[in-house]
């Protein structure tokens, strides 16, 4: 066999094995390969997908897709849906089809979800040397640009000879299949020794089983976790996405229930519970609710899990004001349980740490004082949610109105998506979600561009869902302009594939999110709207606006396109469309509905704060005064030693 046959061969036949809550599921860990051909790979691992599909389509479906990185959003969006039991493999030609999976390797890795990437390399044997797209370094003549995959990736090895395919693949699934320190598995593959052929051991080539692995929490961590619960008036439980990849919804619903301790949760973390649950404070932190972070500010114990505590989740350590305060870290991975200097880390499953905890906490409650105050300020919040929903605005509508309606037309098993911009704050307040794949907001990186990509990777994933006789879930999309112009592309593979994906194109003509983080920062939106260039004084601020159609584009991609046009019935629109969205055929292809926003109507405050720095001095007034604002804001900050 070539060493591509190999590869693809032996990846058709890993499997991970799981077992949760008394269910055990058997999946394949790679159902498929995405790759764009050049001369790196064409004869190598495109020879091989196309001599495997012709023995047998169904060893490994070949994708494809129109970028590489929106190749491998495609396959974090399946990762993060089938909570990291199955991902793809994505295979490049060299140079920058490889540099172009850089991004997509940083977002994997941040987010802690799996990818496998194959980029292939320049020649092993340097035959022919140098060749087109080859990188040069006189003081290192044996780089490639393959190796700055190196601190993009939970684990990466270069495969420059055939023998070394064993033990590159056996390790590099090891960690893919890890959930401590699962991320981008990165296995470079020199165009020549994808070709070359060599015998492959039978064993090689067998099934292979992956058990996910679910550690159990230490008895004495336990202990000492309950009896600082015990002891704690003001406790908070912070849930992040670690909940929801150990299947721990159920055990922390049981936990908050049994000991009265309220939930915020991280953006990985949204549907740990529903959101009129009655201790489900919402979201915490720079884009929280007012109610879980009026109840941070009190806590004096913080009970994280599954969350690696993002800048955001603690409002740049600014969110937990009692002097007290102390540290509960229930993770997986020992980086994030330490965090916050902690002395109670418990390096666990989370729902396993969780059983053990609610048998270990039997009678106690927090006081009737908390539980008033938890009471007060959800009905607090929520009164302010409902009131931006339907507070309405002409002839262009508040993104709070778009949010809304949105909501309101979608089904609660149904998924909404986003990445960046404004939208992925405003969401992480408001959105109300119902269901625990209902939510999926790529935070980590936040990355432009990654919403179209990683939606159609979700729907591929709904779909595989329903048709094993799961769920069956619409796929929502919400981008911003900015972010769609970055990687609209992928529509096409959803054209190609008759895949109905909604998108909810939102045209606000510019950068809305950094647009108002700029004018609190004082520096006045520069730079963050789509104007014509002002040639007199060089700027992009004050020109005529740009006659861009998006929803023209994406009819010239072969996306049917619903326009919502600005006016009092807006809102009312925008909710048909998407229920006429949602109606269509399944193999009916993608539905874009645009609406233009008004991008200076803002969402209601978290009363929060994110650390962005400003400059020190300045000629600019603005820049002065938000200065000023800016050292007060860091006065608060602490280094959270618990």
């Amino acid at each position: 066999m070539t060493v591509a046959q190999a590869v693809v061969e032996y990846l058709s036949k890993q499997y991970t094995v799981d077992s949760v809550g008394g269910q055990d599921f058997r999946e394949r860990l790679i159902p498929g390969t995405f790759g764009i051909f050049g001369h790196g790979n064409v004869a190598g691992v495109g020879q091989a997908l196309k001599q495997y599909q012709r023995l047998d389509p169904t060893i490994m479906p070949y994708y494809q897709g129109r970028n590489e990185q929106a190749q491998s959003h495609q396959a974090v969006g399946f990762a993060r849906h089938t909570r990291r039991r199955q991902t793809f493999a994505i295979s490049t030609s060299i140079g920058p089809g490889s540099s172009n999976l850089l991004t997509g390797a940083a977002l994997a890795t941040t987010n802690r979800l799996p990818v496998l990437l194959l980029p292939s390399d320049t020649f092993s044997t340097r035959a022919a040397d140098p060749v087109l797209q080859q990188l040069e370094q006189p003081y290192a003549y044996d780089l490639t640009v393959n190796d700055a995959f190196r601190p993009l990736s939970k684990f990466f090895d270069r495969v420059s000879r055939p023998e070394q395919l064993f033990s590159a693949f056996h390790h590099g699934l090891r960690v893919l299949t890890d959930p401590a320190e699962t991320g981008a598995v990165t296995i470079s593959l020199p165009q020549d020794v994808q070709a070359e052929a060599f015998d492959v051991p039978e064993e090689f080539l067998a099934e292979r089983e992956w058990r996910i692995r679910r550690p159990e929490a230490e008895d004495e961590d336990i202990r000492r976790a309950a009896e600082a619960i015990r002891a704690a008036k003001r406790p908070l439980i912070i849930a992040g996405g670690g909940v929801l990849y150990a299947y721990a919804n159920d055990e922390l619903a049981k936990f908050a229930e049994l000991t009265g301790i309220p939930v915020g949760n991280t953006q990985a973390g949204v549907g740990v519970l529903p959101w009129d649950h009655r201790l489900s404070l919402g979201a915490v932190g720079s884009t929280g609710t007012t109610a879980a972070n009026a109840i941070a500010a009190g806590a004096d114990l913080i009970i994280g899990i599954g969350t690696r505590y993002e800048d955001f989740t603690t409002a740049s350590r600014t969110a937990f004001r009692n002097p007290d305060v102390k540290f509960i870290n229930i993770n997986v991975a020992a980086i994030d349980a330490y965090k916050h200097g902690t002395s109670l880390p418990i390096v666990a499953d989370a729902r396993k740490a969780l059983v053990k905890l609610n048998q270990a906490l039997g009678g106690y409650r927090v006081g009737a004082d908390l539980e008033q105050q938890i009471t007060t300020e959800k009905t607090r919040w929520d009164a302010t949610v409902d009131e931006a929903f339907d507070t309405r605005f002409t002839p262009l509508p508040a993104q709070n109105e778009i949010i809304g309606a949105t909501n309101r037309a979608m089904d609660a098993q149904d998924v909404v998506i986003c990445a960046a911009g404004s939208l992925p704050g405003d969401l992480h307040k408001m959105w109300r979600v119902r269901d625990p794949f209902g939510y999926h907001v790529e935070y980590a990186y936040s990355c432009m561009g990654y919403e179209i990509p990683g939606g159609l990777g979700v729907k591929r994933a709904a779909l595989a869902e329903a048709e094993k006789g799961g769920t069956q879930r619409d796929v929502v999309v919400m981008v911003g302009d900015g972010s769609y112009l970055m990687m609209h592309t992928e529509l096409v593979t959803a054209v190609a594939e008759r895949i109905k994906l909604i998108v909810v194109l939102i045209q606000n003509h510019g950068y809305a999110s950094i647009g108002s983080l700029s004018e609190s920062l004082g520096s006045q939106r520069f730079g963050t709207q789509y104007r014509a260039l002002d040639e007199e004084h060089h700027s992009f601020d004050d020109g005529e606006r740009l006659p861009v159609d998006l929803a023209l584009n994406a009819e010239s991609l072969g996306v049917k396109v619903i326009r919502i046009d600005p006016g009092e019935k807006v809102i009312a629109e925008l909710e048909q469309a998407i229920r006429d969205a949602k109606a269509a055929p399944e193999n009916g292809g993608p539905i874009l509905i645009h609406v233009e926003s008004d991008p200076l109507l803002d969402a209601p405050s978290s009363e929060s704060w994110w650390d962005v720095p400003v400059s020190q001095v300045s000629e600019l007034d603005s820049t002065r005064q938000a200065f000023q604002t800016y050292t007060d804001h860091k006065s608060r900050q602490r280094k959270l030693l618990g």
